[in-house]
């Protein structure tokens, strides 16, 4: 039977589906719920066609109430306009249930990408040794992060999952029970959560989600392409940032650390258990019940904590697991012999940790923090360092770092940062102990900047708990474009010391060098960002493989175009041959975890997707290599742009526009995440003191996603006057990392809707500073289809176009309330008397309307 085109199979099984069980949510007998389900359609053509006259959202408003809602006094305005602003969250809760449900029929689970079609191509091309070789030593790496982009409550992610479950299976009933549950479960968090509550929640995904599926992906590979035989590589790992990262969050502490670690380890014994109970009822067969009812009564003797005698370590579970193994293959004709290989390799996968906690601190702290601790060091006479370190020239305190040899002892400190740096760096080696090395065995730098940054921990990791045996990498992170220039001489700095390339060997010999796409593009600008992360992923490459040393990039990124997301497969499919890539490793951050790895569907495709696009070039004879006049072009439209996105930044209402027009202060009032919305004290808006997610997330919100093509359409101009736009073209056709950059500032500018602001053109203060963006705005979207071909954006992309056209049309009356109360609140302020109290109602509004916006985008933060 013929497979249904795909946009079909999307308007099938998502978009009728959802109006389908729309219209249930709407009969539910709540209070109030059935006015608000009959104004909300009226409000809604109210805000379509007001924007198609170029009309305000005051005026639209107001338009609305005069036209169906006469009567109602000012306050009871407020209240429906809050209420709409509910619905229409659970609204996008509805589509995202009904779009997972329906993720398996309308993605080719079998399809390009997946691993299916990786081995039945290179079985066709009679490269499977090939493909086994590759591997065996490929890896990919998720790091879950617990950055502030999660704007679900966990109560509401389990609906999502539950009602995806009984929209799957057309229970009715169900569906309507999980609507009623939606109705009255609160979105809105009193206060917020601590880093530990952060992990709880991911921990979820770890236990319900990615056990089962990235399990099975380990499955396949070893049944189907390496026929049965045992894998000497993991191949998937996962990272975990909750708990470790303290970077600008002070609320992160070694003791949170170490209960992170210790619920990490409980977790997977509890699923190692869960499945041994299974294989339990199984297994009956002499000689095998027996073992396997004193490996269940083991493992619950370590999950207790009970004597070290009665647990079981992990090797030695693994190793009486394989000796069942042996004897059900030997003498039972391999009775249940896959289901003990899948727990096998589960082990193999999970081991005591689950997932790798990472250590994260910035530069600029970890300096104080050891200036703080060799200050107390030298006032105690220790000789670790000599009482003129801080006076020595810089290459002497590099050199001494370098070789440093001893231990602090047993110094009883007393400056704060001082003991908090001893307290993390030993918990670091407590949990290697409890849980395994990999269970905590990274500690990387943000905002790196100098060799001594790195030399610097290097050396407090020796001297407060590691030695000579440390089994720790230290990863820089490089995010400014500064940064990212000066990279490579900080590594080869590195690499050409004697000790710190001992201890590489001693890893390895591998290096694993962080960059960040978030502040890259909010120092940059878009193209210059992802560009110069490429330049410095190449001339890193180089570098190592000088030094003979095998460099592993681990890509921060976030969820939208603008913080390095978007179509990240197709980034990490375009690399040549001058980037390294036998690993991909790549943070998922708060929002992207639920919407690309939230269901067994979702994180099988998207896994499959990531290891497949590292390993296709391998196996592929096509040359991905970007030609030199490629490059120049290339080179000479991110210095464009750069130059157009800095001179935006010097615009003097930049930052006052973002303060005073957008939604950014309201992100802290949000209570989704542990850590401040800034990194500085000052009172006042520094941009260098900005998260790259609050300064993304307002953009969005505006519906002018600057950060995702702001500087693309002034680089693009340039060559269309000067009459060599067909170099541009020449560009896109010949690279494939050319065309993901462009396809991401697509989807970036379909989210855009700039009638929702068009009433600030008219601003006294602001109008020419608009008129600045959305003058890019029509020149990148021109360009941009004119370079592509297309008469339409995302045109090739009609799945995903037809998602977000949904999504938006949701959202369009939330947006509209919210640039309503953004405008009352202007005005309020201005008032002689200022209205206290209805400015605190605005406010709150505005906070409210955020949720639902961030959710129906899915990856906006």
């Amino acid at each position: 039977m013929p497979i249904e085109p795909k946009l079909k199979r999307f308007n099938q099984n998502v978009l009728s589906k959802y109006q389908i069980y729309n219209s249930i949510f709407m009969t539910l007998p709540f209070d109030t719920i059935s006015k608000t389900v009959t104004l909300l359609p009226l409000f809604y053509e109210t805000c379509k066609t007001g924007f198609a006259k170029q009309e305000d959202p005051t005026t639209i408003v107001d338009t609305f109430f005069k036209k169906y809602q006469a009567r109602r006094s000012p306050e009871s305005q407020i209240n429906l306009l809050f209420r709409f602003i509910q619905y229409i969250e659970r609204q996008v809760v509805l589509f995202d249930a009904v779009e997972d449900a329906a993720f398996p029929i309308v993605n080719n689970m079998e399809g390009i990408g997946t691993l299916r079609n990786l081995k039945e191509s290179a079985f066709a091309e009679h490269k499977k040794q090939v493909l086994q070789d590759y591997l065996e030593s490929f890896k990919v790496r998720i790091v879950l992060t617990a950055h502030p982009t999660q704007f679900y409550p966990g109560t509401v992610l389990g609906i999502i999952t539950d009602l995806a479950e009984a929209i799957k299976e057309d229970n009715l009933t169900e569906i309507n029970n999980l609507l009623g549950q939606l109705g009255k479960t609160p979105f809105f968090k009193d206060k917020k959560p601590t880093p530990y509550d952060e992990a709880i929640n991911l921990i979820w995904y770890l236990k319900n989600v990615f056990y089962e599926s990235f399990g099975g992906i380990y499955d396949y590979i070893q049944q189907n392409i390496f026929d049965d035989k045992v894998i000497d590589n993991s191949i998937i790992n996962i990272g975990f940032w909750p708990g470790g990262d303290r970077d600008g969050n002070p609320f992160v502490t070694p003791q949170i650390t170490l209960g992170v670690a210790k619920k990490l380890k409980e977790s997977i014994i509890k699923n190692y258990i869960k499945d041994i109970k299974y294989l339990r009822r199984r297994l009956t067969f002499k000689g095998i019940r027996e073992r396997i009812v004193d490996l269940n009564h083991r493992l619950h003797n370590t999950l207790l904590h009970k004597s070290e005698a009665s647990q079981i370590t992990l090797a030695d579970f693994r190793a009486e697991l394989n000796n069942i193994r042996t004897i059900l293959i030997e003498e039972h004709q391999s009775l249940y012999v896959d289901q003990l290989t899948t727990l096998i390799n589960r082990t193999t996968l999970f081991g005591y940790h689950f997932a790798s906690l990472d250590i994260r601190q910035d530069s600029r702290v970890h300096d104080a923090m050891f200036r703080a601790l060799v200050g107390e060091l030298i006032a105690n006479d220790s000789d670790l360092f000599p009482s003129n370190f801080f006076e020595l020239e810089l290459n002497e305190q590099l050199k001494h770092l370098a070789e440093i040899k001893g231990t602090i002892g047993d110094i009883v400190f007393k400056d704060e940062s001082a003991i908090n740096i001893v307290e993390t760096i030993k918990a670091m080696k407590f949990i290697q102990d409890s849980n395994g090395e990999i269970a905590c065995n990274r500690y990387i730098i943000s905002n790196n900047q100098t060799t001594l940054n790195v030399l610097q921990l290097f050396a407090m990791l020796k001297i407060i708990a590691f030695g000579d045996d440390l089994t720790a990498d230290v990863v820089p992170l490089f995010e400014t474009v500064p940064d990212l220039l000066a990279a490579p001489q900080v590594m080869e700095d590195l690499y050409s010391n004697p000790n710190y390339r001992t201890h590489v060997a001693a890893r390895g010999n591998k290096q694993t060098i962080m960059l960040g796409f978030s502040d890259g593009t909010k120092d940059g600008g878009y193209l210059m960002a992802n560009w110069a992360i490429y330049k410095a992923k190449e001339a890193l490459t180089t570098l190592s493989r000088k030094y003979d040393i095998d460099v592993i990039f681990f890509d921060g990124r976030g969820g939208p175009p603008a913080r390095g997301g978007g179509k990240t497969h197709q980034f990490y499919a375009s690399l040549g041959p001058t980037i390294e890539d036998k690993e991909i490793q790549l943070t998922i951050q708060g929002q992207t975890i639920s919407s690309n790895f939230g269901t067994l569907d979702s994180s099988q495709y998207n896994m499959e997707q990531l290891i497949s696009s590292g390993i296709s070039n391998h196996i592929s004879d096509k040359n991905l290599e970007m030609s030199s006049a490629d490059k120049l072009v290339m080179d000479d439209l991110a210095n464009l742009s750069y130059k157009a996105y800095v001179d935006f930044k010097k615009h003097p209402k930049f930052l006052s526009y973002l303060e005073k027009m957008s939604t950014l202060q309201y992100y802290a009032k949000t209570n989704i995440g542990s850590r401040p919305s800034k990194r500085g004290k000052s009172e006042g808006l520094v941009f260098a003191d900005l998260r790259a997610i609050p300064f993304v997330g307002s953009w969005s919100q505006l519906k002018q996603n600057v950060p995702g093509f702001y500087g693309v359409g002034t680089a693009l101009k340039f060559y269309e006057d000067k009459g060599e736009f067909e170099k541009v073209q020449q560009l896109y056709k010949a690279s494939r990392f050319f065309r993901t950059l462009i396809a991401n500032s697509m989807m970036s500018l379909s989210k855009s809707f700039f009638d929702l602001t068009r009433y600030m053109s008219q601003d006294p203060e602001y109008g020419a500073f608009w008129n600045i963006i959305y003058e890019e705005y029509e020149t990148s979207k021109r360009l941009i289809l004119k370079l592509s071909g297309f008469t339409e954006l995302m045109e090739n992309e009609p799945i995903d176009k037809a998602s977000i056209a949904v999504r938006e049309s949701i959202v369009l009356p939330l947006i509209t309330i919210q640039q309503y109360a953004l405008k009352r609140i202007q005005e309020l302020e201005k008032a002689e008397v200022k209205d206290e109290a209805q400015i605190e109602i605005f406010k709150k509004m505005v906070t409210r309307s955020l949720f639902g916006n961030i959710n129906a985008s899915r990856n906006s933060a």
